[in-house]
């Protein structure tokens, strides 16, 4: 499963003690593939340091792109779907062109997408996707 992680989503999961925090977990036990291009990689280092030291910064980022289970990619083209927000569409950029299977984020911006026909593109919000990586027993 490939997913691409909004920056919201992933400032939730950094804190071991986050209920999210499995969520990174899940990625360092191989449970998806996340998705991600320079910008938004760019976005996570810009927003993670308003809230961490830059030493906690630079572990996050290096276990991220030095992840054999990330995927870094280079969008070729740009949709442009979100005129709401357009600095979110580097996220539904990176979902098109690396095929993820959804985009998770808790951002009302992306509804926009429930409504497009085509290209198809599945949101989950946070509590969704921790619920299909980590299934209650």
């Amino acid at each position: 499963m490939r997913i691409v992680l909004d920056t919201n989503c992933l400032l939730h999961a950094v804190s071991n003690r986050s209920k999210y925090h499995c969520i990174l977990t899940a990625l360092q036990q191989g449970r998806y593939m996340l998705c991600c291009s320079n910008d938004i990689l760019l976005e996570y280092e810009e927003l993670l340091t308003r809230f961490y030291p830059k030493s906690i910064v630079e572990h996050i980022l290096g276990f991220i792109f030095y992840s054999p289970n990330t995927m870094v990619i280079t969008p070729f083209f740009k949709w442009n779907l979100i005129i709401s927000d357009p600095d979110d569409n580097k996220f539904v950029d990176c979902a098109l062109n690396s095929g993820a299977n959804f985009i998770v984020t808790n951002d009302r911006h992306f509804n926009i997408l429930k409504k497009v026909d085509f290209p198809n593109i599945n949101i989950v919000d946070i509590d969704t996707f921790k619920k299909i990586i980590v299934p209650e027993i």
